[in-house]
Parts: structure tokens; sequence; C-alpha cells
């Protein structure tokens, strides 16, 4: 017999995002693929500008909510409205969680700031993303991810000495907030469980998730005055660990830092006795003379084809791994195993369309992929207002007319 579907993890908790643009909705996203059911909500004449964004298109259609999305209930509704503002509490009775990314005092500003919303349910959780965090000299100033990674201090540490620190290509900066807004909602969610059933606030700033990931940066300058900069294609101090160029003229990265490991890799060279040699025999040795090192591996792996190194390295158990495209990517027999690279049923050119899978992976209730983000704002007006809050047909039709949603 096959057994029954697991239900997702997070069923029957109901999120609703407001906001928009990557952060917010990125939360919004990993809660969806968990088994939430995330309603977004967008203003009925300005749909999120995420709907226009991605590099390549199709017909003028792209592919950045096709993604981000996917697994969401889309409706419109204008909060500037009184009308609107009443829709929305009535709906925060049913929800767990309120999600919103505008700029802080937004919501205050219309009257259904977080003491609004938590005296008409108590238990709901309200998670607020923005450039700065809600408090502050810098609160109310707009943040994009760009800016948070530069005043973070992680900008900095980008690129190559002496030149221009460059971004990674990603708005890492509202992909991290949205992790983070999303731990921050899995942990309200548990403490309100535990503490009688009270929510409470969730504040995430972009500056913040970036700062967070500066390991050793701050306190390396706080005792010794290190300003830590940019290292190129390697970390200093952490040898050998770089990228390789190899005969063919790809490139592999080969991490042998830690000693055990690197002892494989003298090896698989036919270096043994470097090993012994006092400028590499321990880690902090190797990292003194990083140059070193890096020239002797560069010098072995420019004699062997990229496939070749990588049969050889792994062979010795030796950390190797190529600098893939996305066209490769999207073949990398790993990624295909897992699940990793899911097909989306984009609406908008009747097609599938690959986009990434579900992290994080739970054995016994995974999450999934259901739909893609749906091509057109309000798709779900009709199965929220009339099938959640019970309105007729009637009072949507009359909601339409007068544009509150």
């Amino acid at each position: 017999m096959t057994p029954a579907p697991a239900t997702p993890a997070l069923t029957g908790v109901r999120v609703l995002e407001l906001g928009t643009l990557i952060a917010g909705p990125f939360c919004g996203r990993l809660l969806a693929d968990q088994g939430a059911d995330v309603i977004k909500i967008e203003a009925p004449d300005r749909p999120d500008p995420l709907r226009d964004w991605g590099q390549a298109e199709v017909d003028g259609h792209h592919f950045f909510w096709t993604v981000h999305a996917r697994n969401k209930r889309c409706i419109t509704l204008d909060l500037r409205s009184d009308r609107g503002r009443e829709l929305l509490l009535e709906l925060v009775d049913t929800a767990d969680v309120v999600l919103e990314s505008f700029r802080p005092g937004t919501l205050e500003k219309w009257g259904i700031g977080p003491d609004v919303l938590r005296a008409r349910n108590p238990r709901l959780v309200v998670a607020r993303v923005s450039g700065y965090g809600q408090t502050g000299p810098h609160s109310r100033r707009p943040g994009y991810a760009s800016v948070a990674e530069a005043v973070s201090g992680m900008r900095h540490l980008n690129g190559f000495p002496d030149g221009p620190p460059p971004r990674t290509a990603l708005s890492i900066g509202d992909s991290l907030a949205g992790m983070f807004a999303m731990q921050g909602v899995l942990t309200a969610l548990f403490a309100r469980d535990r503490d009688g059933g009270l929510g409470q606030v969730v504040d995430v700033s972009l500056a913040e998730s970036c700062l967070a990931l500066l390991e050793s940066t701050i306190p390396d300058y706080s005792a010794t005055g290190l300003v830590r900069g940019p290292g190129g294609t390697r970390l200093e101090g952490l040898a050998p660990s770089n990228l390789y160029r190899c005969a063919d003229n790809r490139w592999l990265i080969i991490a042998a830092n830690q000693d055990t490991v690197f002892a494989r890799l003298c090896a698989a060279m036919g270096r043994g006795e470097l090993v012994d040699d006092p400028r590499f025999a321990t880690h902090t040795a190797r990292g003194r003379h990083q140059d070193e090192i890096d020239a002797v591996v560069g010098e072995w792996a420019a004699q062997h084809d990229a496939d070749a190194l990588t049969d050889i390295l792994e062979t010795a158990g030796v950390v190797v791994g190529p600098v893939n495209t996305v066209a490769e990517v999207v073949q990398d027999p790993q990624f295909l195993a897992r699940d990793m690279l899911v097909a989306h049923h984009d609406e908008a050119l009747d097609a599938d369309v690959l986009g990434p899978g579900v992290i994080p992976k739970l054995d016994r209730t995974p999450g999934s992929v259901r739909w893609a983000g749906s091509p057109r704002p309000g798709t779900h007006n009709t199965e929220v207002y009339t099938g959640l809050l019970g309105l007729s047909d009637d009072e949507l039709g009359k909601l339409v007319a007068d544009r509150i949603v």
C-alpha cells in the first residue's frame, strides 16, 4: 500500500504577506514552501514590482515572481482605505502571522500598527523586515540590499585589495533578511505555544542580517585593531583554499586547509615532503605562507584538465569542485537527485520553467512546490474574500467597483 502523502510541517499556519520586493516575499516563500497558507496582499493599483523583475524575459514576462510568489494565494486590497483596513483586520482574525516589509512607521501611519493588529488577535506574530530595523537613528531611512551589504561591512570584504568592492550579482542582503525573518517567525510561533498563546513582534533588519555573517571580523578589530579587507579569490589565512586554473582553462576550487586534508593533497601531488616543511606543516604556518603554497598547488593544477584533476582529488579525499554556470547547475546530478531543480508551471507562458527546490528538506513532513506565482494580481480574491471571509458575490463586486480590491 502506498503511504498517504505527509502533511507539510506548517500546514494550519496562516500568513498575511504585506510589502513588496525581495526580503519579505522571500520569507513568505520559505514559509509557503513548508505548507503555510500565505496570502499575498497587493494594492489594487500598485502590484508588487517583483512581478516585473528578472533579467530574462519572454514576451515581456519575467521570472522572479514565478519563484518568489510560488505556493501563495494572491489577493488585492487597498490598505490606505477605511474599508480595506477593516477587511485586513477580518483577515487578521484568522491569521497566525502578519509579514510586512514597508518602511518603519508605514503601518502605524495607516492605523494598523502591531499594537492594533495584536489587540485584535493577541496570538498574532508580526514580522517586520526593513533596511535598518524599527528603532535607532536610521530606522526611517529606506533600505535596499546593496546599501545594507555596504553599511554592514560585508561589501568591504568583497573583491580584490585596492579595487572597488563588487556585488555578488545577487541581492544577498535581501535573502539573508528573508531567512532571518523566517527563523524569527518560527521562533515566535514556538514561544507562543509555550507561553500561553501570546504572539510578539519580530524585527529584522537587512543591515543587521548582513552584519550577523561577519564571522570574527568584529572581535578581530575589537581585540587587535585589525581591519580585515578583501581577499580576492581566497580567504586570508586559510591555505590552500583557492581557485586554480587547469590545463583546459577551466577553474576548480581546491580546499585543503585542514591538516589531514592537506596531507592527502600532498600525497596526490606526489609532494609528501611538504607535510613536514615548516612553512606548511600547520594551519597557521600555511596561512602565513599562503602565496607560496598557492603557487605550488597552482603549478600542479595547471598540468591537468579539470575533469582529470577532479577525479584525482576526489579519489584522494580532497575537497574539490568546479565553478559552475547556471547551464551546468541545471544538469548537476547531485541537485537533480535531491529535487533541487523543480518544474514550475508558469501560467503566463502556459509552460514549465525550472526553479530552485525546497530547502530545508524534512524527512517526515516535507515541503513542496505546489504552484508557481500567479500571473495576475487578485487571482485568489474570490477564494479568499468569499470562501474565507464569507462575503457575497455582490459584496465582492462592490469592493471591486470601489477599487478597494
